[in-house]
């Protein structure tokens, strides 16, 4: 079996791009990955097109070799762009090679592990406070409509939620030092913020009740110091986690061993050489992987090492249906799972684009057993919604407001 073609497509996801690549054989068998990237998706495609001359022509059932061409081919560039560009091709390989078999892709890794995976419900409120009018839900301007969204995802059976520095408002937002809304970016907590974390968790942790999980997400929105002022006030919440995203592990243990907030990290490392060290030290509770952006060979081996250090894992998974699909696989290959990210909030034509949609029932996925990730592209849904180059990736919005 041969590769013949390389196509990617980049399709609007309301506020950042999600981005494919369909990988097509001279066997009539068709893979595809997801390698979605909110800032970057023409450097991931383009890097995707100077890799065609490395793939055309070759078999992509040896996906470990494929991906150690890859590797070779973009050795001057680690990381970044160029392994999200690897990761999609990775899972369009594995896609192929499954499917040419007749299998899942979870029955070329040693087969399932579970059938079903906890899900969580993530940018919960982040996405409505900004987005409610594309969603199609009720917006966030007060606290009661927090509460409000707290109930809805209890009463929809989900048993977790994860959500950003949520700012009501008839304008609102959340703090992030992506957009700049906040302007200059010292990632500091002041004295008005802790005060809203404490109000904005202590609001969703009255409305879903004690059995719920609750996460929030930092990621390098904040320095150590303020992280860790946030994680001691949010000590009586008791967080499923408090997620914080650091290149320097040293610093990332500080945190933790200054709280008893359970921490998690991980969704911008690479490979096993960007886990190990935080592995080592184990800098965190819980270890996130994006498998759009690491590939799936590559996911199932940094899984295996955090089950050597004894850590949990979980996977990072903002994107699509497909990732959703992918993710769900590596959860069923691995032993150390703690729950899986899922947006449950997103644009109108989410589901028109993939083939299937998540299974989720009282707060679980149940794991697709179909051959190879057990979900395809919906080419015609995917050209009618092309991304705009013009878009940012990320909403402007009022800057946030010390009167919440």
């Amino acid at each position: 079996m041969k590769i013949t073609n390389i196509e990617t497509f980049i399709v609007d996801a309301g506020w950042r791009p999600w981005t494919y690549v369909k990988v097509e054989t001279d066997a009539g068998i068709t893979g595809w990955g997801e390698c979605s990237d909110g800032r970057a998706p023409h450097g991931i495609v383009g890097t995707i097109t100077d890799l065609k001359a490395v793939l055309i022509g070759q078999d992509p059932r040896a996906f470990e070799a494929r991906f150690w061409d890859m590797v070779r081919a973009t050795r001057q560039s680690p990381g970044g762009i160029a392994a999200k560009a690897l990761a999609g091709l990775d899972c369009a390989f594995i896609d192929i090679k499954a499917k040419a078999l007749g299998i899942s892709a979870v029955e070329l890794f040693g087969g399932p592990m579970r059938d079903k995976v906890r899900v969580y419900w993530s940018h919960c409120g982040s996405s409505r406070v900004r987005h409610h009018e594309l969603i199609g839900v009720p917006p966030i301007e007060t606290w009661d409509d927090v509460a409000a969204l707290g109930k809805e995802v209890a009463a929809r059976g989900f048993t977790a939620l994860k959500t950003n520095v949520v700012m009501p408002g008839q304008d609102g937002t959340w703090y992030s030092g992506f957009d700049g809304q906040s302007g200059p970016n010292d990632e500091i907590a002041p004295a008005w913020l802790l005060a809203h974390i404490e109000k904005l968790i202590g609001t969703f942790r009255d409305a879903v009740g004690p059995d719920v999980d609750i996460n929030l997400d930092l990621n390098f929105h904040f320095k150590p110091e303020a992280c860790m002022r946030i994680a001691r006030v949010l000590e009586p919440f008791k967080l499923l986690w408090l997620e914080i995203d650091r290149y320097d592990p040293q610093a990332l243990l500080q945190i933790k061993q200054s709280t008893n907030t359970k921490i998690c990290t991980g969704e911008n490392l690479y490979y096993m050489r960007d886990y190990l060290p935080y592995f080592q030290l184990h800098a965190a509770d819980v270890f996130m992987i994006d498998v759009p952006w690491n590939g799936f060979s590559q996911s199932k081996k940094i899984g295996d090492l955090a089950e050597v250090f004894q850590l949990n894992v979980a996977p990072h998974n903002y994107y699509s249906h497909m990732s959703t699909s992918i993710s769900a696989a590596l959860c069923a290959t691995l032993p150390n799972v703690r729950i899986m990210e899922i947006d449950i909030d997103d644009v109108p034509w989410k589901d028109e684009l993939t083939t299937t949609v998540p299974d989720i029932k009282d707060g679980y996925m149940t794991v697709p057993s179909g051959p190879g990730w057990g979900i395809d592209l919906n080419e015609e849904v995917a050209r009618a919604h092309p991304w705009d180059p013009a878009k940012s990736g990320y909403s402007k919005s009022t800057p946030p407001s010390r009167s919440f």
